[in-house]
């Protein structure tokens, strides 16, 4: 039989590989925090030049306008105009009964919503256009030359 033979393993040194590897987890906050400040002042310029902060605002305060709008629509407008077209519960009462169903219900076709929602639209956009114009908000995203 033949003899086998012993592999000279030479065991590392565990004071040296832990120095090593204490190196490198100490260089690694550095390296990340440079990354991420260069990442954070290029997020912050972007804001900046892009006008990120005034298209919140406007979201925030189109929302509110947009709700402030609908309420006066539905609750002082729309009541008198439905009362003259001949509906107690305003425009959005307004329809036409086209005939009966196979199941014998009556099909009725409610076109008060839809006009309600579309004088919503046009009421929403005059406001909005008159402040956009009225406060000349529109010279302000002029482009840099």
């Amino acid at each position: 039989m033949p003899t086998s033979k012993k592999l000279n393993v030479k065991k590392p040194d565990v004071n040296k590989v832990a120095k090593k590897v204490s190196k490198k987890i100490e260089a690694a906050p550095k390296v990340i925090a440079s990354v991420g400040g260069s990442q954070i002042k290029g997020f912050i310029d972007f804001i900046r030049t892009q006008g990120v902060v005034g298209l919140a605002v406007g979201l925030v305060l189109g929302g509110a306008v947009s709700t402030l709008v609908k309420s006066l629509i539905d609750n002082v407008v729309m009541p008198p105009l439905g009362l003259l077209l001949g509906s107690a519960s305003g425009v959005k009462g307004l329809s036409v009964t086209m005939g009966m169903t196979a199941a014998g219900k009556p099909a009725v076709l409610n076109y008060g919503i839809f006009l309600n929602d579309f004088i919503n639209f046009i009421v929403i956009a005059l406001v909005v256009y008159l402040i956009v114009h009225l406060l000349k908000f529109d010279r302000l995203d002029k482009k840099k030359e």
